[in-house]
């Protein structure tokens, strides 16, 4: 007689535990089905799904395994990283200090980070850098295309080499380092994602408040709605937080690690191949899906909005001088016109794992994250769950 291998043991009870999710008469069973087929069409270890309405979670159910060799089952409470959906969170700290006048969106961010860039021997800096704006850092047009030069994120060896240290290096080594660096276009010349950007902004958050990044963002922006589990994560599994889930990197990459006791160690990417823990303002936070949704569903309110005034939602959404795209990128969410209103949305990428937040037009707002990164077919697993997200919200009877 055959006897079935641990990973054919897993993978039947992990089909028969989703299975077993959706419940008869249950309103909210279009979320279950989709997230039960999902699960197994994609490979997908585990992933939380939420959706807020009107102020209130409505939704909020894990899927799978948080750590599927050890048949870990994954909650409501299972932190994930959150990569990019990082970045919303530092576009409202920013506007919550515009709104107190301690800045303007304006402003030259040389103006309000007081570092002293990397130079090597006889270079000069870049003095297009005098010209970028706060706004430009949101909005992603500040001057830097890694696709034409390239990310300075994945480049800790480089950077702590210049700085004769050994890594990791921190996001204000980053910064300086690239203050050393010339721009790959002119400010305000066009749009080009750039991780760098909102690194920069967070160390203006530093400069202004006077507190670390992570504090100021966990008093101001997280405790006013409730967050209390985020935190920016770490990048070794033996310091994952309580609760985090074990993340698998589909592609099963691995590098040199940036992290003692195994600097230099070759690791699996996602656990010390990349400088997670300088992810900061732009990628680096770890939350559950419940918390984000409530964080997307603060601002369907204007009036009664407890982290930005009406004005500076408004101003959050606006469409960028200059740009007739359908969907544009706003002050930290990418936005299109729909239905009565407007769409907005985020989504995250790290080896490891995925994550894709919605505010809809209607008042739905949603989360959902995982602990892998893309389908079989090496696609996106947020850009193939979002259309589905929308048709099983469209299936639920709202009243």
């Amino acid at each position: 007689m055959n006897t079935p291998s641990r990973r054919a043991f897993l993978a039947s009870s992990f089909a028969a535990f989703l299975a077993g999710r959706s419940t008869a008469g249950d309103p909210y069973a279009p979320f279950d089905r989709l997230m039960a087929t999902f699960l197994v069409e994609n490979k997908v270890p585990g992933a939380a799904l939420a959706v807020a309405r009107n102020g209130a979670i409505v939704y909020s159910r894990a899927f799978g395994y948080a750590d599927r060799d050890a048949c870990e089952v994954a909650t409501p409470a299972s932190l994930f990283r959150i990569a990019s959906l990082s970045k919303p969170v530092t576009a409202v700290a920013i506007l919550q200090l515009v709104e107190k006048g301690k800045l303007a969106l304006d402003d030259k961010v040389l103006d309000r980070m007081p570092l002293k860039p990397l130079l090597a021997l006889g270079a000069k800096v870049d003095e297009r850098w005098k010209r970028i704006t706060i706004r430009q850092c949101l909005q992603h047009t500040g001057g830097w295309d890694r696709n034409k030069s390239y990310d300075p994120i994945v480049k800790a060896w480089e950077i702590a080499k210049a700085f004769d240290m050994q890594p990791p290096v921190t996001p204000e080594h980053i910064v300086r380092y690239m203050m050393g660096q010339p721009l790959d276009f002119d400010p305000g010349a066009r749009y080009a994602y750039s991780n760098l950007g909102y690194l920069i902004l967070g160390r203006i958050i530093e400069s202004i408040t006077g507190q670390s990044y992570e504090s100021y963002v966990k008093e101001r922006v997280f405790a006013p709605i409730g967050i209390s589990t985020a935190k920016l994560g770490r990048a070794l599994l033996e310091h994952r937080a309580k609760n985090e889930v074990r993340y698998t990197d589909s592609r099963n990459g691995t590098g040199k690690c940036l992290y003692p006791p195994k600097l230099g160690e070759t690791v699996p990417t996602v656990y010390g191949a990349m400088n997670l823990e300088a992810y900061e303002a732009h990628g680096g936070w770890i939350a559950t899906a419940e918390e984000m949704a409530k964080f997307a569903d603060a601002f369907h309110d204007p009036k009664r909005c407890p982290l930005l005034n009406a004005a500076s939602i408004a101003t959050m959404a606006a469409r960028p001088a200059g740009n007739t795209e359908e969907a544009y990128y706003a002050l930290g969410w990418l936005v299109r016109a729909a239905g009565t209103g407007l769409n907005h949305w985020h989504t995250g990428y790290i080896p490891g794992s995925e994550a894709i937040l919605v505010r809809r037009f209607d008042g739905l707002s949603w989360c959902a994250l995982f602990n892998t990164n893309d389908t079989p077919d090496r696609k996106s697993l947020s850009g193939r769950i979002d259309p589905l997200i929308h048709n099983a919200a469209d299936a639920v009877n709202w009243g």
